[in-house]
């Protein structure tokens, strides 16, 4: 799953982080998501989520200050499914190792991953999860690249699950970056909605705004490379009672690493 949970917003008033947080909680528990890649969260959120969700843990830092300060693009992972075996953070700029904002960025931006054991196949991948800048055009391309050149450097040969929030849609430069449209092809990644075998479920749009669905805003992804077969996709509208969890839906796929 890919969950941009918006951020902790007091002035969000009804829609603040408070009266969201239990749907937040529910709708990874009851879709159950052994894998969750989420963005905007502040550590204060994800530890409301660490009580609300006990089978979890979670790697990641905040993108202020490579601690706990900013948003997290943190990866939530079932401890029962799967073992950490490594993890880290890099920066979506031309310094990648500090903290900075590349290019014509308006925030610093990140990308969190880890490399995880799945308990029931022995099967080893990487997850890497990222929240694109949403104004510089120019960091968006370059942070297409960035990530691609860094899944090629981190996860070699072995399969990758890629979640995030890019603030692109398929027709956008940085879309046809990832997914080998303009780079190469051996690197590029594949969008989990065409390839899944029973189609897509649900809205094509992923941006709410906490009232209706946005036409022609799916900026929410899950991508796959390597030897990966996608059973299922879709986009999660659900709502209680006319409130959603978050302004933007979450994007669920069900995969199988061969």
């Amino acid at each position: 799953m890919t969950f941009n949970i918006r951020y902790d917003e007091p002035q969000d008033k009804e829609n603040a982080w408070p009266n969201r947080k239990d749907l937040v909680a529910s709708m990874i528990r009851f879709h159950h998501a052994d894998l969750v890649g989420v963005q905007e969260a502040l550590a204060r959120q994800l530890k409301d989520l660490d009580k609300l969700l006990p089978d979890y843990s979670w790697v990641g830092v905040g993108r202020a200050d490579g601690k706990a300060d900013g948003e997290f693009s943190a990866i939530l992972y079932r401890k029962s499914r799967f073992k950490h075996l490594e993890s880290s953070t890099f920066w979506l700029s031309e310094t990648p190792q500090v903290p900075s904002a590349g290019w014509d960025a308006a925030f610093p931006r990140i990308v969190t991953w880890v490399k995880l054991r799945d308990f029931q196949t022995g099967k080893i991948f990487f997850h890497f999860n990222t929240h694109f800048d949403h104004r510089g055009e120019r960091a968006r391309n370059e942070s297409a690249r960035l990530l691609l050149d860094r899944i090629r450097q981190i996860a070699r040969d072995l399969p990758v699950v890629v979640t995030g929030d890019f603030n692109f849609t398929e027709s956008s430069d940085g879309y046809q970056v990832l997914t080998g449209k303009n780079s190469e092809k051996l690197s590029a990644l594949r969008d989990a909605r065409y390839l899944s075998e029973h189609g897509h479920h649900g809205p094509t749009s992923t941006f709410n705004e906490f009232k209706a669905l946005v036409p022609g805003r799916k900026i929410d992804y899950v991508f796959v490379k390597g030897d990966i077969r996608v059973v299922q996709h879709g986009v999660l509208s659900e709502a209680w009672d006319g409130r959603f969890p978050s302004d933007h839906h979450p994007v669920l796929a069900e995969i199988v690493i061969k």
